[in-house]
């Protein structure tokens, strides 16, 4: 079982440009999971809705990491997003008839797992927020004097980890999950402006503490 997060050097620059108001693809963790999504095979889905385990087991393979990787995002926790993730397949296995195929069968259990890690959160008292009201988005401050791409994998993720819940859920559905700002809101129950708000705020904190680790 994978004990901690581990994201590519590519990504990190990927992620630390955004976060900074540099240009960059903010969806380039979607596009590697929908060249997942291109491999798959529909025949392996309908062998799943007939029982079968070894496409099931297939399945899983296929999925298992990405999954959990979701989940520790929003819970910070390995074992708790081991968890989340079993729960998870077995959710997806046993009302696989409602897959419809209108989306990837990757966002549609990705999104089973974002849901019980919300889920899970909320069940162990762990969702601390900042209160929110509508504000106008001020415009992002251009970090270009700082090299943020100098910073390890483990500065960006202890950053994250340090920000309130709500504000570690919108900047992680945004910029890694790649989410949009409507996605958002529908997923932590919010309107849309509170979520662009959120992911606004987030992005500011997370900067100010990269840029106080910087520092250092």
């Amino acid at each position: 079982m994978p004990n901690k997060l581990i994201l590519s050097n590519n990504f990190l620059i990927n992620l630390i440009k955004s976060v900074t108001g540099l240009k960059c693809n903010c969806l380039l963790i979607r596009n590697r999971f929908l060249k997942i999504e291109i491999q798959h095979n529909n025949q392996l889905i309908d062998r799943c809705k007939k029982g079968d385990k070894t496409a099931q087991f297939t399945i899983y393979k296929q999925y298992y990491k990405a999954m959990y990787n979701t989940s520790f995002r929003i819970v910070n926790n390995s074992f708790e997003a081991e968890d989340v993730m079993q729960d998870s397949f077995l959710a997806a296995f046993t009302k696989l008839d409602s897959f419809s195929g209108n989306v990837s069968f990757g966002a549609w259990l990705k999104r089973i797992v974002i849901n019980n890690s919300l889920t899970a959160l909320k069940k162990n008292h762990r969702i601390e927020t900042v209160p929110l009201e509508i504000v106008d988005i001020k415009s992002e401050v251009n970090d270009e004097q700082n090299d943020y791409c100098l910073l390890s994998s483990r500065d960006i993720l202890n950053s994250i980890s340090k920000l309130k819940n709500n504000y570690k859920i919108a900047l992680t559905l945004y910029l890694i999950e790649g989410y949009d700002y409507e996605e958002i809101a529908q997923i932590m129950k919010m309107t849309y402006e509170n979520s662009r708000t959120t992911v606004s705020r987030a992005k500011n904190k997370l900067r100010q503490l990269l840029t106080t680790t910087y520092e250092r």
